[in-house]
């Protein structure tokens, strides 16, 4: 099962650190995928969940642990332009990426999609899917590596 660091996070939500370049790094430094959340304004791409934050540049964004989640319809334009693996949903239970991967919301579950989850819970385990997006990273390898 693939694990994917939930912006960055490995051991919780951390609001103020989550989705930071150098707090996605870092999880990408222990091996993870990451969902980052991308905005596009003034004509750079931005990181961040409710605004734009944290500017970078394009080549940030081509890393293949990557999962870039559109915040506005200009990010996801320029991404796709761009061949970054990206995806746009709001509160829709399933999206697929443009890697044709299917993204879905919290306890939507389909056997080749990725799943958000945000709590804790062993039984998540027990489901048939490629992956996990999640806060708790840490204990999810742990359990499946148990």
């Amino acid at each position: 099962m693939l694990l994917v660091s939930h912006r960055g996070n490995l051991n919780g939500s951390d609001p103020v650190l989550e989705n930071s370049p150098e707090y996605i790094l870092l999880a990408l430094n222990k091996g993870y995928d990451v969902e980052i959340d991308v905005w596009f304004y003034k004509n750079s791409f931005y990181l961040g969940h409710d605004e734009p934050l944290y500017k970078i540049n394009k080549t940030f964004l081509t890393n293949k642990k990557f999962w870039c989640h559109a915040k506005n319809i200009k990010a996801m334009d320029k991404m796709l332009k761009n061949n970054i693996h990206c995806f746009w949903h709001q509160n829709d239970k399933l999206t697929l990426t443009n890697k044709n991967i299917p993204w879905c919301f919290p306890n939507a579950f389909i056997k080749n999609g990725i799943t958000v989850v945000l709590n804790k819970d062993k039984k998540i385990l027990n489901k048939k899917y490629f992956g996990i997006c999640t806060d708790y990273i840490l204990y999810y390898n742990r359990l499946l590596n148990a």
